[in-house]
């Protein structure tokens, strides 16, 4: 997923001639605290709330006091989605602007759309249970990891990897899988000496799967 992809069509830019109090006014409908700064087709740089409110004159145009206060964040069209929440954590910034290989302005990204399509990456919305799996980078292996799921009828919809801190080995793994029932997998991992950190599942798909599991004993009982 790509940039261009992620372009919100809600999220206005303004131009040097708007005042203070307009832009801060499209910051609050928006929901945001940045906002493109466009001439033309020309990206001059995101505009903040908090140099708005230190300038403390609302009713001139902004192109007045801005000029050396705009922040230069923005991604090209072709970055990766991962490069696109880089910019956001690493500037802290609520919208990233996106340019053409012209560097002319396209659009922008919003963190709350950014939200959303990371979540859809992850499978974050699907059905499953998820599986975190302690180990040290070494004993990583994904084809084994993919092998022990599909070979208990699982389906692995996401998995990233995280180390719990920068100067160590140890790794984890998060894995989202298509079933609520993860006792087949969890036995499997154990069997090939996976040590299971923990396991997360929707309560209320877990509490369906124990109802459907005792509606099947007492038919089995009726027999």
């Amino acid at each position: 997923m790509l940039a261009q992809d992620l372009i919100s069509e809600s999220i206005p830019s303004v131009t040097p001639g708007d005042i203070g109090s307009k832009v801060l006014t499209m910051m609050e409908i928006y929901r945001v605290s940045h906002l493109p700064v466009v001439a033309g087709n020309e990206y001059m740089g995101g505009i903040s709330d908090k140099v708005l409110f230190d300038a403390e004159d609302f009713d001139k145009p902004i192109g007045d006091y801005i000029s050396e206060r705009l922040l230069q964040a923005h991604v090209h069209a072709s970055q990766h989605i991962f490069e696109v929440v880089g910019v956001v954590v690493a500037l802290g910034v609520s919208v990233v602007p996106v340019l053409a290989d012209d560097h002319s302005y396209m659009g922008a990204i919003s963190r709350n759309d950014l939200s959303v399509n990371l979540a859809g990456l992850f499978s974050a919305t699907e059905p499953g249970g998820i599986i975190v799996l302690e180990m040290t980078e070494s004993n990583y292996s994904l084809s084994q990891i993919a092998q022990i799921i599909e070979g208990n009828e699982a389906r692995i919809l996401s998995l990233y990897t995280s180390k719990p801190s920068r100067h160590t080995t140890e790794l984890n793994v998060t894995i989202k899988v298509n079933k609520v029932d993860l006792s087949g997998i969890i036995q499997t991992f154990m069997r090939y000496d996976y040590f299971i950190k923990g396991t997360y599942l929707d309560q209320t798909k877990l509490n369906n799967l124990y109802d459907e599991r005792y509606d099947q004993f007492l038919r089995y009982l009726n027999i």
